[in-house]
């Protein structure tokens, strides 16, 4: 079985990405991985090449700041990335510059593209989803956040990242077939130090709003205020060994009182049917099992 994983970075000094801890955590899954490095304002190139891994196949990429709409030009360049997967590859590992695979998980991932890739009707393997928020002890818990994506793709020149490269589909806008697999993503986008949070909102909202927009929605503040935060709970497990040096060096604090639920009387309903049964109700599925 071959594996390759593959990514896309740009600018991820300045924005404070831990796409390292990202691709190490792949990595020991992997036969290569695909790196596409987009032209960037600080050293991001340097980074990725400094990691010296024989794995790492890197291309270069100049991103369209022209597409402000949707995210589009992310989708694009994560296809630039697909698209140099070697060809004898089973199955493809995409993971975004803040996500971070739990070491927990190796097994259950081999196992479940093992047990998979000679079923051809299986085009895609959906992992369920942990968003931490403002620090490392906190997980958001509300509905507003998805619970799963799909993260393993087979090679195969219909797959294409979809919208602003949350997941994927066929060239036909048909949903990939899917296995659920018994593995969590741990996404680490909304623990930053405060001022890297902010000027990653004010630079990230261009590739999906006008300037307009931006100046009514977007605080022209120097630190992103993450108390406004609907609901929280404490993290009591484990974070990832890869994790574990970036989350000593956190120098800011953030406290938040898990009791407290900023919810309306819908959202409340919503979120006691979830818990109550598991069904989340008008869910967004971009798959199909």
């Amino acid at each position: 079985m071959f594996v390759s994983g593959f990514t896309i970075a740009r600018n991820v000094i300045k924005y404070d990405y831990p796409v390292l801890e990202a691709i190490r955590s792949v990595l020991p899954l992997c036969d290569e991985f695909v790196v596409a490095v987009g032209k960037s304002d600080d050293d991001t190139l340097g980074l990725i090449r400094g990691m010296n891994e024989p794995k790492i196949k890197i291309i270069e990429t100049v991103w369209d700041d022209s597409l402000r709409e949707g995210g589009r030009v992310l989708a694009l360049e994560t296809d630039k990335a697909y698209a140099a997967i070697d060809a004898r590859a089973d199955w493809c590992f995409y993971i975004q510059a803040d996500e971070v695979i739990h070491e927990q998980y190796y097994d259950a991932i081999r196992a479940e593209m093992a047990r998979w890739k000679d079923d051809l009707s299986v085009e895609g393997l959906l992992f369920q989803y942990i968003h931490f928020y403002g620090s490392y002890d906190y997980v958001a818990d509300s509905r507003k956040w998805y619970r799963r994506e799909v993260r393993i793709v087979r090679k195969n020149a219909r797959v294409r990242s979809y919208r602003d490269a949350q997941g994927f589909r066929n060239s036909d806008n048909s949903k990939l077939r899917v296995k659920a697999i018994p593995a969590k993503v741990y996404h680490y986008g909304w623990v930053k130090p405060p001022e890297a949070q902010q000027a990653k909102q004010q630079s990230f909202h261009k590739m999906w709003h006008d300037d307009s927009w931006m100046q009514e929605n977007i605080p022209q503040v120097s630190e992103f205020d993450y108390s406004q935060i609907d609901s929280l709970i404490h993290f009591s497990e484990t974070h990832p060994q890869v994790m574990q040096e970036r989350i000593k060096r956190q120098n800011w604090k953030f406290t938040f009182d898990p009791t407290q639920k900023k919810w309306g009387l819908k959202m409340r309903i919503l979120m006691w049917i979830e818990r109550a049964t598991g069904w989340r109700v008008g869910e967004y599925k971009n798959f199909r099992f």
